[in-house]
């Protein structure tokens, strides 16, 4: 099952510089992880507002109590709120009504 969860942070006021450093450091190792695993589809940035950390995150997971699993085990979570929308496919996708047309390997 799909989701697509908007992750909204929020860093306390007073945090040192460098124990933010540290914790993006370790969500961009942890996402790549993640993005292994087939949890983590994509990632884009909205429009934010000064101050404002805010990813839309395209998830993965089998069911709610593996998405729940997921998301806890970002490092940034500790200063993130997420809200998830489940997603189910639309009958008119263009990716399952044309799905890309590849060229056969071995072509020159």
């Amino acid at each position: 099952m799909e989701y697509l969860v908007t992750m909204t942070t929020r860093v306390p006021d007073g945090t040192p510089d460098q124990a933010i450093a540290d914790i993006r450091t370790r969500e961009a190792a942890h996402s790549g992880e993640l993005a292994a695993q087939g949890h983590l589809l994509r990632l884009w940035r909205p429009p934010v507002q000064l101050g404002e950390w805010r990813t839309l995150g395209l998830f993965a997971a089998a069911n709610d109590d593996q998405l729940t699993e997921v998301l806890a085990s970002m490092p940034l979570r500790v200063w993130r709120t997420d809200e998830v929308t489940p997603l189910s496919p639309h009958p008119s996708d263009p990716g399952i009504i044309h799905p890309k047309v590849t060229a056969p390997t071995g072509t020159p």
